[in-house]
């Protein structure tokens, strides 16, 4: 099994519980209104909007908000023009970072995310300073209530899928070479497995143990920064919480 960090599982569990449902759609609808702007209005010939569609259907968005994106993607319901625009850093304690950003002010999201590292001790850096510490993969998301490790360990290999991930005692995590990614999506979906959150993803090759408390609430503020950006749409980093820093935090 591939390393995973122990941060994300309660990070999962801490989005599920805390974040405001408002500020999650503001995100989910920038994505979908941007696929659709790329590469068209239909699901079907348009992968990168059947993804945003997925991941909002598992946030419980409901159908009209998200026809109303695709809307504003294809010229229909006017709105923002949004880029995509990837920032890389390092956090304090050397954490490695890369943050995916959707704007429509790159001004503003740059000298936020700037902001944001410089407040928490760390340095926002040039393109490719960290990203060659990651591999850039494919990830589906899927509720484990009702589903063993065993059955959804043979559907991954039947699939074509590269690894499993089973910590999470919530979720599975299925992971895909970027090959096949579209080809796994396509043969969870024709499964009755729910599948939470299906998209490419930045996966550190290596992660940084963090086992002083301190320390980690300095990583976590900077994550938490980022993420409450509303132009930030995902945060990805290498580290990893030690057990005995789990147990403090609670």
């Amino acid at each position: 099994m591939a390393g995973h960090s122990k941060w994300k599982n309660i990070q999962h569990r801490k989005s599920a519980q805390d974040a405001k449902r408002g500020k999650v759609f503001t995100k989910l609808i920038k994505e979908i209104t941007v696929a659709a702007k790329m590469g068209g209005g239909d699901p079907d010939a348009n992968p990168r909007l059947r993804s945003a569609i997925t991941n909002a259907k598992g946030q419980g968005m409901p159908k009209d908000n998200i026809e109303r994106a695709i809307k504003k993607g294809t010229g229909e319901g006017g709105g923002a023009d949004y880029e995509s625009i990837t920032y890389e850093g390092y956090g304090p304690n050397n954490v490695a970072v890369i943050v995916e950003t959707l704007t429509d002010n790159r001004n503003r999201t740059i000298s936020s995310v700037r902001h944001a590292f410089t407040k928490c001790n760390g340095n926002l850096g040039s393109t490719n300073s960290v990203q060659y510490m990651f591999d850039h993969v494919g990830s589906l998301r899927i509720e484990r209530e009702g589903l063993d490790e065993d059955t959804l360990t043979e559907m991954a290999l039947e699939s074509g899928a590269s690894d499993v991930v089973t910590e999470n005692p919530e979720e599975y995590q299925v992971l895909t070479e970027m090959t096949d990614f579209e080809t796994v999506r396509s043969f969870f979906e024709g499964t009755e497995v729910k599948v939470i959150e299906a998209g490419l993803i930045w996966n550190p090759q290596n992660r940084v143990e963090i086992d002083d408390v301190k320390k980690a609430e300095q990583v976590l503020k900077l994550i938490d920064l980022l993420e409450d950006d509303d132009d930030v749409q995902y945060v990805y980093s290498n580290f990893d919480l030690s057990e005995a820093v789990l147990n403090e935090l609670g």
